[in-house]
């Protein structure tokens, strides 16, 4: 009894030394990058970003001291929003939430009704209190609380023909986490901005499917086996991809993991999303193969909490995004040519 204890014990002390071992190496390759970011990269960021050692370099993680300026160089600043522009719109929002509780007789605004606008602000009131509950910095009385519900009521001014949708919160939660605040608005506006965030936030139906079409092709392609399984239930896309999508995956991974999606999000664009979806499907794809529809759906809806870095990517690195020779634009663009023509089809003929 007493042996077995104390092999125990051992056992333990060697696990504990080991993840030490791990841990104190990861922090000298961190603090080694970070070094060759600030020196070499940031200061000629347009002639580095696209070459070989940087691409790989920015594959293992941005180090956590220079991610958010990373983030807003490769996310960009093509609606020109300037931090005085940010105080424009949320001293709109500051003003509407003052007379909240006041009844408009001004029905429309801009083309967005009054009660829209409201329900928007409203909205983002619940959903700041589902954001990271487990972290308490952004619930009622939280060092991040007042900042994440600026943001999200500058932006519902900002772009009224939007609005605020479920989801937007976790992004802008993340950008708080990594820039100040009239940065991390100026990076969520030109996020949100990019062709796929916005066909998911305004619920684009037409331009969502060309994206399930293909990621399904990719699937197909990657996780044969996988893929027929989920048809065989008619599993489709659209019943996990959107609520990853929606947030970026920052409440479907834990926050760590969601963050290095970003970075390589950040360095590949939208296709790096649905090739993360993949790397997950391939990384729990033994574990899906006996699941039933009810029981896949409710397993990706909630991901193992277990999930870490070093499988999850090295199965996204597995996932092939060629399609006989075509790669994500060119399925992208051959699918959206497809579905347009089976509109044309199927369209009922003119009278004259």
């Amino acid at each position: 009894m007493v042996a077995e204890a104390k092999k125990r014990e051992i056992k333990e002390a060697h696990k504990r030394k080991r993840i030490m071992r791990e841990r104190f190496k990861q922090e000298e390759s961190i603090a080694s990058a970070m070094v060759i970011w600030i020196n070499e990269i940031l200061p000629n960021w347009e002639v580095m970003r696209s070459t070989r050692r940087v691409r790989e370099l920015w594959w293992q993680g941005l180090p956590p001291s220079v991610r958010g300026k990373v983030w807003s160089l490769a996310v960009g600043n093509e609606l020109n929003i300037t931090p005085e522009l940010y105080e424009i719109f949320l001293s709109r929002a500051r003003e509407r939430w003052k007379s909240f509780s006041e009844t408009s007789s001004d029905n429309d605004i801009e083309g967005i009704s009054v009660a829209d606008r409201e329900a928007s602000l409203e909205l983002i009131k619940l959903d700041i209190s589902r954001t990271f509950p487990s972290l308490y910095i952004f619930q009622k009385g939280g060092p991040y609380h007042d900042v994440l519900h600026s943001i999200l009521g500058a932006y519902t001014c900002y772009r009224p023909d939007v609005g605020y949708v479920q989801g937007m919160s976790f992004i802008a939660a993340v950008l708080i986490l990594n820039l100040e605040e009239a940065d991390a608005f100026i990076a969520f506006a030109n996020l949100l901005n990019k062709p796929c965030q916005l066909a998911f936030f305004r619920v684009d139906h037409s331009m969502m499917l060309k994206y399930f079409a293909t990621f399904e092709v990719f699937f197909e392609e990657n996780l044969s086996k996988l893929f027929l399984h989920f048809k065989s239930y008619s599993l489709t896309p659209d019943i996990y991809l959107i609520d990853w999508i929606f947030t970026l995956y920052s409440k479907s991974l834990p926050l760590d993991l969601a963050c290095r999606v970003w970075d390589v999000f950040c360095r590949d664009g939208e296709e790096f999303l649905f090739r993360t979806g993949l790397g997950i499907l391939r990384l729990y794809e033994d574990i899906l193969l006996q699941m039933d529809f009810i029981h896949i759906a409710q397993f990706l809806t909630k991901l193992p909490e277990d999930i870490t870095s070093e499988k999850l990517f090295s199965c996204i690195a597995a996932i092939q995004m060629q399609n006989s020779t075509k790669k994500w634009t060119q399925v992208f663009a051959s699918v959206t040519k497809d579905i347009k023509e089976g509109e044309r089809n199927s369209s009922p003929p003119l009278k004259s």
